[in-house]
């Protein structure tokens, strides 16, 4: 079965001021579908991937072709990306149990926002900056390009709670080289309720 664009679940306004709607309309409608539409033809031409979800993919992405891996992430994290975020006020806060295991594993909020930001703005060229739950334990992590923590290759490996896209696309019409700029913007639209689904997946 083909993989497919999903909706955008708010109005490519909706983030603004810290997103701007010309962004989330190239965003999406065009960057997002590429990956999606390049996915379909490289799965389609590798037996070895096809019939399988992204995840299952991603298990095996190291034996698989460099196009499905570039596109596989491209497609699943900016699907998970669109539900991690929401309209400033909507987003709701990091659960009790969350807020006291970062302040716990990772030093109170303002140290992991901090941390979480130098690890976006760290990351050479493109790619994302990732909170993931490792090993039962909280984690801020990167990865260049489209890679993401479920491939098997990959060098921090976890479940992903939280994810800031830092590829120039995702904040250039509006931030220019300002990558630092977007990255705290980016606070303001977080949708903890999806960060906190997230977490009580990972840890059951």
């Amino acid at each position: 079965m083909a993989f497919t664009l999903p909706p955008l679940p708010y109005a490519y306004d909706a983030l603004e001021p810290a997103i701007d709607k010309e962004t989330m309309t190239f965003h999406h409608d065009k960057h997002h579908q590429t990956y999606v539409d390049n996915l379909n033809k490289f799965v389609d031409a590798t037996p070895e991937a096809q019939g399988k979800s992204l995840e299952d993919i991603f298990a095996i992405m190291s034996k698989l072709p460099k196009p499905i891996r570039n596109n596989g992430g491209g497609v699943w994290n900016h699907s998970l990306f669109w539900e991690l975020l929401a309209p400033v006020g909507a987003g709701g806060e990091p659960s009790a149990e969350l807020a006291a295991k970062i302040d716990a594993e990772l030093g109170g909020m303002d140290k992991f926002k901090a941390d979480f930001d130098a690890a976006g703005a760290g990351q050479f060229g493109s790619g994302w900056a990732w909170l993931i739950l490792q090993d039962g334990k909280l984690k801020v992590t990167s990865t260049p390009n489209q890679d993401n923590p479920l491939m098997d290759d990959a060098a921090e490996k976890g479940a992903v709670l939280l994810a800031a896209d830092v590829w120039e696309h995702a904040y250039y019409l509006k931030y220019q080289n300002r990558r630092v700029d977007y990255l705290k913007a980016f606070w303001s639209v977080v949708n903890w309720n999806k960060v906190n689904e997230l977490y009580e997946a990972a840890k059951g």
